[in-house]
C-alpha cells in the first residue's frame, strides 16, 4: 500500500488533470452561450411571416421589419433599443429589458473567469455559477413575457386579426426564439457544471489541508521520539 502522502500526491495530480480539462469545456460552452445571447438579443428573427401572410416582415425584441406588399421586396425597419418609445408593445420592452440583462451576466461570468489567476478557483466557479443561473431565469422571463405583447397593432397588421396575447396567427416562430430557449437550457446546465466544479474544488481544499495537518503531527511525533527515545531494554 502507498503511503498516505505519495497516494495524495497522485489523487490530487489525476483530480487536477480531469478537472482542468472539464473546466477548460466548462469556459469554452459559456463563451458560446454568451455568443448566442448576444445573436438572439440583437437579431429582429424571433416571430416572422409565412406563407399566408399578406406580406412580408419578421419582429425581434425591440427591432421589427415590415414589407410594402407582395409586389416589393422592400422591408421598412424600426425599433432600437435606445429608444424604447419605438418598441411596439410594453411586452417587448420587457423581455428586450430581461434578455439584455441575461447577456450582461454572462458577460460578465467570462470577465470573472480572469479571477481564477487570483483567487479562489472554488469561489469564482460559484460566482460564474451563480450568474449563468440568474442567466437563465433571464432569459425564461424574456421568453414567457415576449409572447404577452403578439397582440400589438403592427403584429396585427402582419399575422392577421386572429393574432392575440400567446396566439400567433398566421405568423411562426422564427430561429431566435428557438435559439433563445436552447440558451435556457445550455445556461442550466452549465451553472448545475459549475457549481460541482466549484464543490469539489472545496472538498478537495479541505482533504488536502486535513492531510497536511494529518502529516505535520506524524512528523511532530516523530521527532519528539528522535529527541526524547524510550528505554526498551532490561531493568534490574
Amino acid at each position: 500500500m502507498l503511503p498516505s502522502q505519495e497516494a495524495s500526491k497522485i489523487y490530487h495530480e489525476n483530480y487536477m488533470r480531469n478537472s482542468r480539462t472539464i473546466g477548460v469545456l466548462w469556459a469554452i460552452f459559456t463563451i458560446c452561450l454568451a455568443i448566442i445571447n448576444v445573436v438572439v438579443f440583437a437579431q429582429p428573427y424571433w416571430i416572422g411571416d409565412s406563407l399566408s401572410t399578406p406580406q412580408a416582415g419578421h419582429f425581434g425584441l425591440f427591432h421589427y421589419c415590415i414589407g410594402a406588399g407582395p409586389p416589393s421586396k422592400e422591408m421598412t425597419c424600426q425599433g432600437s433599443i435606445s429608444d424604447f418609445s419605438a418598441i411596439p408593445s410594453s411586452a417587448f420592452k420587457a423581455a428586450s429589458f430581461f434578455v439584455l440583462l441575461s447577456m450582461v451576466l454572462i458577460l460578465s461570468c467570462i470577465a470573472c473567469m480572469a479571477l481564477f489567476f487570483f483567487c479562489n478557483i472554488a469561489t469564482v466557479y460559484k460566482t460564474c455559477a451563480w450568474m449563468q443561473l440568474l442567466c437563465a431565469v433571464c432569459l425564461v422571463f424574456g421568453c414567457i413575457i415576449f409572447p404577452d405583447g403578439w397582440d400589438a397593432e403592427v403584429v396585427r397588421d402582419l399575422c392577421g386579426e386572429e393574432t392575440g396575447k400567446y396566439t400567433l396567427g398566421r405568423c411562426s416562430v422564427r430561429w431566435a426564439y428557438i435559439l433563445a430557449i436552447i440558451g435556457i437550457l445550455d445556461a442550466l446546465i452549465l451553472s448545475f457544471l459549475a457549481f460541482v466544479l466549484g464543490n469539489r474544488q472545496s472538498d478537495f481544499f479541505f482533504e488536502e489541508v486535513r492531510t497536511e495537518n494529518k502529516d505535520m503531527a506524524v512528523s511532530r511525533i516523530e521527532v519528539q521520539d528522535r529527541r526524547n527515545p524510550r528505554f526498551t531494554g532490561p531493568r534490574y
